[in-house]
């Protein structure tokens, strides 16, 4: 599958659909006001081929063509295992 360029790490938070994981990716952001840095995090659909993830692994995804409404995104690889 050809993919893009964008890379991120997160969070698996569920993978009860067929082929597909949500991972949710945190930052940190900062008040342009009050100059507080808070955290804002963002979920990503991503594509699941063989059903690696499991919930609360910390994976990696890069950014791909549209697969469907909702994901762009594939998984690369699982980086910390939670078992």
């Amino acid at each position: 599958m050809q993919t893009i360029g964008r890379t991120k790490t997160g969070v698996v938070t569920s993978t009860k659909m067929e082929k597909t994981i949500v991972v949710t990716v945190a930052t940190y952001k900062r008040h342009p006001k009050y100059k507080k840095r808070y955290k804002a995090s963002t979920k990503f659909y991503a594509h699941d081929e063989n059903g690696l993830a499991s919930l609360g692994d910390t994976v990696t995804i890069k950014e791909t063509r549209p697969l469907s409404r909702l994901k762009r995104w594939i998984l690369v690889e699982d980086s910390i295992s939670k078992k």
